[in-house]
């Protein structure tokens, strides 16, 4: 292997172990609505608001605002947790980008 080749492998390697460092907001959608601001006015303790997914349906692992994969809910130890089913492809993860 030429030197030159191992040395940008090893930098680029350096690179990524940096990233692997960077914190990402991660959060899991279940469902969404819309509603007129008249409506988010008037919520309060007790108010029930329709989602647009089944209780069955996937929910999605969201990270850094974009989906990333999707599963299904589950408990552990009394806590959420979430199994992932599907990983989006690529081309998903590439034209959420641009949206």
């Amino acid at each position: 292997m030429d030197t030159s080749q191992s040395k940008n492998e090893n930098e680029e390697s350096s690179n990524l172990a940096v990233l692997m460092d960077v914190q990402l907001p991660v959060s899991i959608r279940f469902g969404e609505t819309e509603m007129v601001l008249e409506e988010v006015v008037t919520l309060g303790v007790g108010s029930v608001i329709e989602l647009n997914s089944g209780i069955d349906q996937p929910v999605e692992l969201v990270v850094n605002n974009r989906v990333l994969a999707r599963g299904d809910v589950v408990t552990i130890d009394g806590f959420y947790g979430i199994r992932i089913t599907e990983i989006t492809s690529a081309g998903e993860r590439f034209k959420s980008l641009n949206s």
